[in-house]
């Protein structure tokens, strides 16, 4: 099977799933107003979704050169809003928000368009006000939601009952080799020891290719076992887990903090200037 062009090329190792939504595409009568994204971490749920809405604002389906594509693809499209949880939860009022949005018209494109990452997040007061859409669809208006599973603890039942579900799965170690190689210039043999040390999760993967430090704290991680030899060798092992998961979460998170301090101190006025500020000053 040939390798998907266009905005499709960004899914890895989907095939079935690219096939079925390229098909809503063609075809309005398979087209639906809802859809469920789900899938296990690194299958690429969220970059399905808006290779998908990229595909319908686009006049030839997806080619992923015009402005539609492009400005889909990095999130500037008028017409297509991108929710992604900045805390532990979706509250109410987010859910009202993304209502409020749904129930425009399209300013630019063929559709006005929602996109939930992490929809699982949704507290019961937001899921209850995105079951009400759902139900009572806008016109032209697609809400596409994506979530880790299909657990009923996840999505509220009501809601999955009237979505499209898509189901992703884990990308085989060889498509994400070939990605790494034809996408991101890596070198073969690192890209295919990256892709099979990555568990499936692609982002993981181009991160070790990328990163010598990575790629070496990976490797500790994969040599754990052939270290179990004895009860202090498994609390060394456990010890050097802990410390490595810390350094990752650290790495991880370091820029979204620096982005909320530096968000708070301008809420703040920290480092303003002008005749305002000199006058609350005196």
């Amino acid at each position: 099977m040939s390798a998907p062009q266009g905005v499709w090329s960004q899914v890895i190792g989907q095939e079935t799933v690219v096939a079925e939504l390229r098909a809503a595409v063609a075809d309005p009568a398979a087209m639906t107003h809802a859809w469920l994204f789900t899938g296990p971490p690194g299958s690429g749920r969220s970059v399905a979704a808006r290779a998908f809405a990229a595909a319908l604002q686009c006049p030839d389906g997806g080619d992923g050169t015009c402005h539609a594509c492009r400005t889909v693809l990095a999130g500037t499209h008028a017409d297509v809003k991108v929710i992604v949880p900045d805390g532990l939860s979706i509250g109410v009022l987010e859910a009202r928000e993304l209502v409020r949005v749904a129930g425009r018209s399209p300013s630019q494109g063929r559709w006005q368009m929602i996109i939930v990452e992490d929809a699982d997040r949704m507290s019961e007061a937001a899921a209850n006000a995105v079951l009400k859409m759902i139900e009572e669809p806008p016109p032209r208006t697609v809400v596409m939601l994506c979530a880790p599973s299909l657990h009923p603890d996840d999505v509220p039942v009501t809601i999955r009952s009237r979505c499209r579900v898509v189901a992703l799965r884990t990308p085989p170690v060889a498509a994400i080799a070939d990605v790494l190689v034809s996408r991101d210039g890596v070198d073969p043999a690192l890209a295919a020891w990256s892709a099979a040390a990555s568990g499936g999760h692609v982002g993981r993967a181009r991160r070790l290719a990328r990163d010598e430090d990575a790629r070496l704290a990976r490797k500790a991680v994969l040599d754990v076992p052939l270290r179990l030899v004895s009860l202090a060798a498994c609390l060394d092992a456990a010890d050097d887990l802990v410390g490595s998961a810390k350094e990752e979460t650290e790495a991880a998170t370091e820029a979204l903090d620096g982005a909320e301090t530096d968000a708070l101190k301008t809420s703040l006025g920290v480092g303003a200037r002008g005749p305002g500020v000199v006058a609350a000053s005196r």
